[in-house]
């Protein structure tokens, strides 16, 4: 009895081990971001391109080949010379995806790893072009008609290969050390120069208030010249009236003079009364 029912096992399980492993050779999915192609061991690469869910294949006979069609960021980074002979280091950042309808053709002329084939020969390409077009000035003040047109002649370049590129920039630029170092120096001798223009105006300003200064002194004492040989003495006295009123004033408000105020004899040669001041110690 055991021995008809392992028989009866053998025989049903092998079978349907069989059928299993065909079903499951059979089926594949195809996922969100992908596109899959047929391979007929018969017919070669079909030219029909399979889009997302579950599908079927004769096992053995056909194989599915799956490409991610979302875009990919990829650097492309070269040294090369511009056209005044100094070396630029440059990154390239560039986005990619494969052209969906064009994947059988894709996978027949690079397979599957299209753009490590691809992209840093074109990239390389293109840069080189390019950047041997423009100097070093060049290339610092006009970044983005020089990104512009690598952009441009690498949209080209790709599209041949059945390439689509959504986007390229230039990540990264810079020169070799005696550039650099000549830009530093050059900035330094503008520096210097600004400061010395700095000096050069400031000693003119300095120089025109000297001469204003002096124009005005002359003109004061011309004044004064005139009108005292207008008033004969008049203006000295005044001027004499007003150094001793100032005088006092000053020695009011020292705490060691003591003021005396003075008779009626007391005249003095403004021909007013007067005092005197006493300089001594306060207690």
């Amino acid at each position: 009895m055991a021995a008809n029912v392992l028989g009866a096992v053998y025989r049903y399980a092998v079978p349907g081990a069989i059928i299993f492993s065909l079903a499951s050779a059979s089926i594949y999915d195809v996922k969100g971001g992908q596109r899959g192609i047929i391979f007929d061991r018969l017919r070669g690469v079909s030219d029909q391109v399979v889009s997302e869910g579950t599908h079927f294949v004769v096992p053995w006979l056909q194989r599915a080949i799956l490409y991610d069609v979302r875009t990919k960021p990829r650097s492309i980074s070269t040294t090369t010379g511009s056209k005044d002979l100094q070396m630029v280091n440059l990154t390239l950042r560039v986005l990619h995806r494969p052209e969906v309808a064009m994947l059988p053709k894709i996978y027949q002329n690079l397979g599957s790893d299209y753009d490590e084939r691809v992209l840093p020969s074109i990239g390389n390409e293109v840069l080189k072009s390019v950047i041997a077009q423009f100097d070093a000035a060049e290339l610092i003040t006009q970044r983005e008609a020089v990104s512009n047109r690598i952009r441009n002649d690498l949209v080209k370049r790709a599209a041949d290969f059945n390439i689509a590129l959504e986007d390229v920039s230039i990540t990264h630029m810079t020169f070799g050390r005696e550039f650099t170092k000549a830009v530093e120096d050059k900035q330094i001798a503008q520096q210097e120069a600004e400061r010395a223009r700095f000096v050069v105006e400031k000693a003119e300003q300095e120089r025109q208030a000297n001469v204003i200064r002096a124009e005005g002194e002359s003109e004061a004492a011309d004044v004064i010249g005139k009108a005292v040989a207008k008033s004969g003495n008049g203006l000295i006295q005044i001027r004499r009236i007003e150094t001793q009123r100032d005088v006092a004033n000053l020695l009011s408000h020292n705490p060691n003079v003591t003021y005396l105020p003075g008779g009626g004899s007391g005249d003095d040669n403004s021909g007013g009364k007067g005092g005197n001041f006493l300089l001594g110690l306060r207690s």
